[in-house]
């Protein structure tokens, strides 16, 4: 059986790697016979590959979509290329406010052997990431340690700073990681409080799982509590901006999670964004890359005049 399956994952290797193959051309490089690809062809269909065959002379097998996701053949420089994207993809918040590239990337690094779990390792040591707005980072050990933390059904112990920067240690039962497009922010039940909370993840400063089975009774639904706690945070200043975008896409630019919105009109929507500072909040607006108006406060109207006019200074 183990002949046989490493056999497959060489055939495949072998499919992978150009657009088709004889059955003659594949018996050579495998040093079987035509039988025997014929019999593993039919093999690696049923496992949901999409072998196509054309007959005739110049004809071969090919690799095409399958019915279902059928497992993945990576040499050493893919799997790091795919681990790297995953890392990437989890910290931008690209695929939106799920876990998948986090789940993803946690499975890979299960798999992964030795030697190519040293060079991630050493690849993430030498790897930085530009969080946006001035953001604070978050490591993608911590990130991980969540993420592993809220497959695992098990009660877990955090260590944690609160927004005064005072060390605190609760116990939770993690749920599920929520990106906002700015932070990832964990979604867990306080065993304390008995009550479910939110957690800013760069604020985590180490996770340790117990044995003890997390209550996960009646979740909430994470991205909505996450969404209305930052919009119950009170932040020292606000600042009221015009978009000349419609509801949607201007939901699209500045997520529900950072601003309430206000249609202006079938064309423009007035938003309400706060931060901790005129300087803050300039960048955050200049980081969106779109034509807008701020109406409100003086402040933040000049922090971000002066942004753009040295830019524009910078470039001439």
């Amino acid at each position: 059986m183990t002949r046989t399956s490493s056999r497959l994952l060489r055939l495949v290797s072998l499919l992978s790697a150009r657009p088709i193959w004889t059955c003659r051309e594949l018996a050579e490089r495998m040093a079987v016979t035509d039988r025997t690809i014929r019999r593993d062809i039919a093999r690696l269909r049923d496992l949901g590959y999409g072998v196509e065959s054309e007959p005739g002379p110049w004809g071969g097998y090919r690799l095409s979509p399958g019915a279902r996701m059928p497992p993945l053949v990576l040499d050493d420089e893919e799997a790091l290329a795919v681990a790297v994207g995953l890392r990437e993809a989890a910290l931008s918040g690209v695929l939106g406010t799920g876990q998948a590239a986090l789940s993803a990337l946690l499975k890979l690094r299960q798999i992964l052997p030795k030697h190519l779990g040293d060079q991630m390792a050493a690849l993430e040591g030498a790897l930085d990431h530009t969080p946006r707005s001035g953001e604070p980072q978050i490591g993608m050990p911590v990130l991980l340690e969540l993420a592993r933390a809220c497959g695992s059904a098990r009660r877990a112990t955090l260590s944690y700073q609160n927004h005064a920067g005072r060390a605190t240690v609760r116990e939770i039962d993690p749920y599920r990681l929520v990106h906002t497009g700015l932070r990832w922010y964990l979604v867990a039940r306080d065993v304390a409080k008995q009550e479910w909370r939110t957690f800013r993840a760069d604020r985590v400063t180490a996770v340790h799982p117990t044995t003890e089975p997390a209550d996960l009774t009646d979740p909430p639904e994470a991205a909505q509590l996450v969404s209305q706690g930052i919009s119950s945070v009170s932040y020292p200043l606000y600042t009221t901006i015009r978009l000349p975008l419609p509801l949607d896409r201007a939901l699209e630019a500045v997520p529900p999670t950072i601003g309430t919105h206000s249609p202006d009109g079938p064309e423009a929507t007035v938003v309400r964004i706060g931060g901790n500072s005129a300087e803050r909040l300039a960048a955050y607006l200049l980081s969106l890359g779109t034509e807008l108006t701020v109406l409100s406060p003086k402040d933040v109207r000049e922090a971000l005049s002066r942004r753009a006019q040295a830019l524009l200074a910078a470039n001439r």
